[in-house]
């Protein structure tokens, strides 16, 4: 069964290699934000035959038809994930990576407030928060 990013392919009428399959796929899977050289890792587990050319080509290609999004999370490394349509923001770890997603109605409603505030009609809107962990103390630290 063709993944949700090989079918998105089809609709925008892309011709699908075996390869493309594989990293379409891949990226379909990831519940995480890959960079490029992470779906190579993931792909060429599947496909020895995949070269890194190609992971790259594919990927600046699935970002121009719209299928995935590209982000900067401050670590110098372009991240990857599907174009799902949702809005969403995200929440980074900066001492380990993690990316956590997040939607809250009360900061889309405090956004379009304060635009509107301003005289805009928002269009628009990303947010990317960066922190790390808070370190809860156990009952026998306290």
């Amino acid at each position: 069964m063709p993944s949700r990013l090989e079918r998105a392919c089809a609709e925008r009428g892309l011709k699908m290699t075996g390869q493309r399959r594989i990293i379409a796929r891949v990226l379909s899977e990831s519940a995480d934000h890959p960079d490029v050289e992470e779906v190579y890792r993931r792909a060429s587990a599947i496909d020895t035959g995949i070269s890194l050319a190609t992971v790259y080509r594919s990927m600046r290609l699935f970002e121009e038809i719209g299928i995935i999004q590209r982000h900067d999370f401050g670590d110098g490394r372009a991240r990857y994930e599907e174009a799902r349509g949702d809005h969403h923001h995200h929440l980074i770890d900066i001492e380990t990576g993690e990316v956590v997603e997040f939607q809250d109605p009360d900061l889309e409603a405090a956004v379009t407030r304060i635009a509107r505030h301003l005289g805009f009609d928002m269009i628009g809107q990303r947010l990317e928060i960066f922190g790390r962990r808070i370190q809860r103390k156990g009952p026998e630290t306290a």
